[in-house]
Order: C-alpha cells, then sequence, then structure tokens
C-alpha cells in the first residue's frame, strides 16, 4: 500500500468512456495511475498510453490484485462489478466502483459487509450530488427554510438507444443486468431525490416497457455512439431486447411525501436531462442537470434563479464552487470533487460529507429491484427494503 504522503496509485478496470473520467479525476486528485485493464492486453496496452498509466495488465483479475495499486476503479461491465470489487476487497484494496454497485441485492449486501470487515473504503460515482446547486438545494431542505417537503418529481430522459441500429452492451442482460434504463440513469435520479430530500422511497408502483424489441447487433460499441445505420433501422444480425428503455415509478416517502419519475433512453432529443423538483411548503426548488448554474426557487409571490457564486451560497455548496461566478462548471468537475473526496477519506479516514459509499450503491439496487417486482406484477404497490445507516466503511 502506498503510505504516508505518497501519491495513492489508481488501478482503472475498464478504458471505455467512463474509465478515462475516472483516470483524469484520479491524477487531478493527486493520484497516480499505475496500471491499467481492458477488454483485452492489446486494449489495455493501448489505453494505457491514452490514459496515462505505467503499464497495462493482461487481465483485470490481474490489475485487482496487483502489489503497486492501492485503490481500483472497477469501470467494467456490470456483471463483472461484484466478482472484480470483491477480489480487490480480499487483497486489502480500496474500491471505486461504477454503478450499479450489483446485479441484485445479495452482492451489494456481500461487497457492503465486506468493505466494513476490512475497514477498506467502497464508493459509487453518484457524482450529481457534487454540483454546488444540488447541494444548495440540499442545504435548504434541511435547515427548514423551504418547509416541509410534500411532493417530488422529475425525470430522466436519453435517446442514445432511441433506434434500432443503437446498441451497447448495456442492452444485454447477461452483461448489464435484468434492468437497463431504470439501473443506468433511473438510480441516478433516486439517489438525488433522497440525498436532497432526507426522505426515503418507501413503497412503489412502476411500469416498463421495451420499445424497441430487437436490436442490430452492436453490443461492442461505445455508450452514446450511434448505430452505423444512417435510417435507424440498422442492418446485418438482429437480436431480440429483454430489458427495458422506459420507465414510469410513481411512489411514497418514509415521510410523507408522494413523488414520481419518468425515466427514458430513447427520446429524441433528449441528451441527458436529468430534472428534478422538490415541492416544499414555503418554496419549491428545481434542479435541471442540462442547465447546471442555476436552482430555480418559487414561492408564491415570487420566483428567483439562484446562481452558482460561492459568495453568496451555503457554505456545504460554496466548497464544490471551484471557478468563479459565470465559468461554468458541468460534469466533469462533479467527478473530479467525487474522486477527491474518495481519496480523503481513504488517506484521513474521515468521509467528507455526502460521498456516495457502497451502502448508497446498494440502496440503489434495492429501488431496482422493487421498480422491477412491481413492474413485473403489472404496477403492484411494493415496498422498498428501509436502508441501512450509510455509516463509513459501510
Amino acid at each position: 500500500m502506498s503510505g504516508g504522503g505518497a501519491p495513492l496509485r489508481a488501478g482503472i478496470v475498464g478504458a471505455g468512456f467512463i474509465g478515462a473520467v475516472h483516470a483524469r479525476s484520479a491524477l487531478l486528485a493527486g493520484g497516480r495511475v499505475t496500471a491499467v485493464a481492458a477488454s483485452s492486453e492489446a486494449s489495455a496496452r493501448a489505453a494505457a498510453s491514452r490514459l496515462g498509466a505505467a503499464r497495462a495488465c493482461a487481465s483485470a483479475e490481474e490489475l485487482v490484485v496487483a502489489d503497486d495499486v492501492d485503490v481500483v476503479h472497477v469501470c467494467a461491465p456490470n456483471h463483472l462489478h461484484v466478482p472484480l470489487a470483491q477480489a480487490a476487497l480480499e487483497a486489502g484494496k480500496h474500491v471505486v466502483c461504477e454503478k450499479p454497485l450489483a446485479l441484485d441485492d445479495a452482492g451489494a449486501s456481500t461487497l457492503v459487509e465486506q468493505a466494513a470487515s476490512r475497514a477498506l473504503w467502497g464508493t459509487v460515482p453518484f457524482v450529481y450530488r457534487y454540483y454546488p446547486m444540488v447541494r444548495e438545494a440540499r442545504e435548504r431542505l434541511r435547515d427548514g427554510r423551504s418547509g416541509p417537503l410534500r411532493l417530488l418529481h422529475g425525470t430522466y430522459l436519453q435517446d442514445w438507444l432511441s433506434l434500432p441500429a443503437d446498441d451497447n452492451w448495456r442492452v444485454q442482460r447477461a452483461l448489464g443486468g435484468r434492468s437497463r434504463a431504470f439501473a443506468d440513469i433511473g438510480s441516478h435520479w433516486c439517489d438525488l431525490a433522497e440525498f436532497a430530500s432526507g426522505h426515503r422511497i418507501a413503497r412503489l408502483s412502476a411500469r416498463t416497457a421495451t420499445v424497441v424489441p430487437q436490436r442490430s447487433e452492436g453490443g461492442g460499441r461505445p455508450a452514446f455512439a450511434r448505430g452505423a445505420s444512417g435510417d435507424g433501422e440498422g442492418g446485418g444480425a438482429q437480436r431480440p431486447v429483454d430489458t427495458e428503455d422506459v420507465a414510469l415509478v410513481q411512489f411514497e416517502t418514509d415521510r410523507g411525501a408522494l413523488g414520481s419519475v419518468v425515466v427514458s433512453q430513447v427520446s429524441p432529443g433528449r441528451k441527458n436531462r436529468l430534472w428534478i423538483e422538490w415541492d416544499a411548503g414555503e418554496e419549491t426548488l428545481v434542479f435541471d442537470q442540462e442547465q447546471p448554474e442555476q436552482l430555480w426557487r418559487g414561492q408564491r409571490d415570487a420566483i428567483a434563479l439562484l446562481q452558482r457564486d460561492a459568495a453568496v451560497l451555503s457554505p456545504a455548496a460554496a466548497r464544490l464552487a471551484t471557478l468563479p461566478a459565470g465559468h461554468p462548471q458541468g460534469y466533469a468537475s462533479c467527478f473530479d470533487a467525487f474522486v477527491a473526496d474518495a481519496y480523503a477519506a481513504i488517506r484521513s479516514g474521515e468521509a467528507p460529507d455526502g460521498l456516495p459509499l457502497f451502502a448508497d450503491g446498494r440502496r440503489a439496487v434495492q429501488i431496482t429491484e422493487a421498480v422491477l417486482s412491481s413492474a413485473a406484477a403489472g404496477g403492484a404497490w411494493t415496498d422498498v427494503p428501509s436502508p441501512r445507516s450509510a455509516e463509513a466503511h459501510a
């Protein structure tokens, strides 16, 4: 293990879009990317040069136990998250694991318990928590200025899988899991809803749909890449789709609020529209991830746009406002702040406020399982397990 003031040594498993994001943030957090693993040794060698890694590993299994790695970033396909994270924890490594943390609650629970028993840090990149205006909403809801929360609702809409020619490994149940759209992006929305409000989804009713029933074979295509066919119909071999494109969920919280969310990866023109509204007794707060410099605030007699300006934000939000007002921050800045907090926890033994842990990853898995159960029962109301307290190392 890297000791004293030495930089943390990061190993990146997976060299696609999100692996590159992890590597950049690790470097900015003062770490060193010592190793990278990809789908093949040749791909790993190419990625090592591209990501600034010291060396390439022949396999992910080699990387997660390597002596020159302190923290493993698991950015591999979903079905590999549990075995790779488990192997890393058993080897004494801290883990940053992409969501979903696991394909089922049993796997997620195992990782939570294993990290806790070994006093290792396990974190999950619910990075939308790191927008300053999300933290501002959280502070207003927590300190009572907004009044009691009555309603929370919104959408998370994308379009990158809207055509039959669009494909990716996430669409395949064997690689991505039983849920796709909800587990992939609905989990982010629910994490923000609970994180900012302090409420927990207690029961829900869900419907899902697969509106593109067949897709062209293209499982190796990068996320967000367009299908090869210009007309969107795709060509070559077709295969049936067995994961959802759309999910509609209504819910009740443990503190009496009502809510709903619409999740879609097939909404043309919507690139990454995570939109969420918290309606409370004194004011309504609205955050739009595609317009992240503002928080819409509505009252009975007035509306206002709160700007990202550290001089006027609460301390919790100002901590994340790293650029002067008027100089836009975005998704990459959120990821940088998340990895910086994860590395700070590893170095100090204390979790910065809001750091998403394995327990939060497990929470997302539990909500996803409830959504699937409800949808399978025709939208029947389904209880969501009460979350365990997200203590440090748990």
